[in-house]
């Protein structure tokens, strides 16, 4: 394993550890999740049933996200191609939450965190994944060159 590829491997999995800990935001109670609102100086958190699904489902697809980059980090040969796809999206998904942050008014420090840093790790995510060596043909496929 090459210094790169050793480098990506912990980078996943200490992404991946980060990310899953959203899992018990999950099932937090709607009182937490205020008070959290309140402390960060967004007022009261609205109570319609859409808010809870959506903070909850978005927790537990940023805990799955984390499990995935577990799963890819075992061999990033092999998901090469996954992980590009994962930093490419990244860093297209850190520039529209980027803009969304702004249309939707969010504080400054979020507008700043969120999106600028979401970007920023899909491109080191992505550099790395280009970087590491592809398989030879026969590895990937099993067939024995002749």
């Amino acid at each position: 394993m090459t210094k790169t590829e050793r480098f990506l491997q912990i980078f996943l999995r200490i992404m991946g550890s980060v990310v899953c800990l959203a899992l018990p935001c999950a099932m937090m109670p709607y009182s937490w999740m205020n008070a959290i609102h309140q402390y960060l100086g967004m007022g009261t958190l609205p109570s319609e049933p859409i808010v809870g699904y959506l903070a909850r489902s978005l927790s537990a697809f940023y805990a799955f996200l984390g499990g995935l980059l577990w799963v890819l980090s075992f061999d990033v040969r092999r998901h090469r191609l996954a992980l590009c796809y994962v930093g490419a999206g990244s860093v297209a998904l850190g520039l529209i939450l980027l803009g969304v942050d702004f249309v939707e008014g969010m504080p400054r420090y979020w507008r700043l965190s969120e999106g600028p840093w979401g970007a920023a790790l899909g491109a080191l995510l992505l550099w790395l994944s280009w970087r590491v060596r592809r398989y030879p043909a026969d590895t990937v496929t099993g067939e024995k060159k002749s």
